[in-house]
């Protein structure tokens, strides 16, 4: 059957633009579409195809697990699952894994336990959650309301309750609003989909002691920065603060869907036989794909890999800018990176994701004013300058 772009509109929800190319082949940090044109990969899937494309470690894995077994539901437990839960809890503050198949249903876990938490140890009464606004934590109806952006949450009717917003980095907000009825505080250790804010190491740091303070637990959606993204395998090691619960998806299948909830066996206890289950959650096929890239992220000439790039992708993103003045600033942390547009570009953000792919470099954008970088972990260094070498061509097009 012959596909086009064409016939995504005539088969389709509309909810998605998506580009008028379509992929059909990828490997290593390089895609090809159905003309057989290539382009350089920095958007990674947004920050899950840590590897790249078709890495060999996650084909044979999969390949492997697919002619052993592929589903079971959780009336059974199974290999891969267990021994991907023993290396995250191993490498982690955590005791106890609940595995999902997305980052917005590891989310919802983390939300759900920490009602549940608050209800069996403080009653009816301790019950709000206080998140970030331009926070982004998934789009079920419950995480879309806890992220800090109406335009995802607005216009499905009445929203669930006892959710408070304040500013990301103003702690004098957080503890206005905290109080004994405050069940948990969550936020992304570096903001991704909202612009790619890094915190303030102090903000991190308060944002914990008022958590002790009141008697809340503290949950970091690591949805978008776990897993090698930022140079260790999980954000909060670099921050010197641990969360309670953590959430974790994206890098964590490099590709296949898979999400996990992590937290400590005291607070895990509260989620009991029925509380709360998935069908497809601890899949052994996506289980066995994780354990495969864990193997390969949770190493140290990996995640110093991550640094090293980063380093590469701010000095040439700088040099280029010297040339053409089309940013206000290069932030972020390891390779979730964001390039914010000075005011002459306010809005265009889009502008220079179309110019790139048309230049044969696909790019993300973090709202109207950020581009976004969220390339495979190993990408080659040749592939870098190449891809920025094509990126300066498409912003040359757009300030032309």
């Amino acid at each position: 059957m012959k596909v086009t772009r064409a016939t995504f509109n005539d088969v389709m929800v509309p909810n998605y633009n998506p580009a008028s190319m379509i992929p059909v082949k990828g490997e290593g940090s390089r895609v090809w579409d159905q003309e057989g044109k290539e382009y350089i990969d920095f958007a990674g899937g947004i920050a899950v195809n840590c590897l790249g494309h078709c890495h060999p470690a996650m084909v044979n894995a999969l390949t492997e697990q697919g002619n052993k077994l592929w589903h079971l539901s959780n009336v059974f437990t199974n290999e891969p699952a267990i021994r991907l839960a023993k290396k995250l809890t191993d490498a982690t503050f955590a005791e106890r894994v609940y595995f999902a198949n997305s980052g917005a249903e590891a989310n919802e876990a983390a939300l759900k336990l920490a009602r549940r938490w608050a209800l069996d140890n403080h009653g009816e009464s301790k019950n709000q959650i206080i998140a970030f606004t331009k926070g982004f934590h998934g789009r079920t109806f419950f995480t879309v309301t806890v992220g800090g952006q109406p335009a995802y949450s607005d216009g499905f009717g009445p929203k669930p309750g006892a959710i408070e917003h304040v500013d990301y980095n103003d702690l004098a907000a957080l503890e206005a609003q905290m109080s004994e009825k405050t069940c948990a505080v969550m936020m992304e250790p570096l903001q991704g989909e909202g612009g790619v804010i890094s915190p303030d190491a102090d903000f991190v740091k308060g944002v914990r002691e008022l958590c002790d303070k009141y008697n809340a637990l503290l949950i970091f959606d690591e949805v978008q920065t776990g897993f090698g993204r930022t140079g260790s395998l999980y954000a909060y090691e670099q921050l010197g603060v641990t969360p309670d619960i953590l959430a974790s998806a994206k890098s964590l299948g490099g590709g296949f869907p898979i999400g996990a909830m992590l937290t400590t066996a005291a607070i895990a206890e509260h989620l009991k036989p029925g509380t709360h289950g998935s069908t497809y959650g601890g899949n052994p096929l996506a289980c066995a794909v994780a354990e495969a890239v864990f193997d390969v992220v949770s190493t140290d000439e990996v995640l110093a890999g991550v640094k090293e790039r980063e380093e590469l992708f701010k000095n040439k993103l700088a040099e280029i800018n010297e040339r053409y003045g089309v940013f206000k600033d290069i932030r972020g942390k390891g390779l979730l990176l964001g390039a914010e547009l000075s005011d002459d570009y306010t809005g265009k953000a889009r502008d220079f994701l179309n110019a790139g792919a048309d230049e044969g470099v696909m790019v993300l954008v973090a709202g109207p004013n950020v581009v976004r970088f969220t390339p495979s972990l190993i990408i080659p260094e040749a592939d870098v300058l190449e891809g920025l070498a094509r990126f300066e061509k498409a912003i040359a097009k757009v300030v032309a």
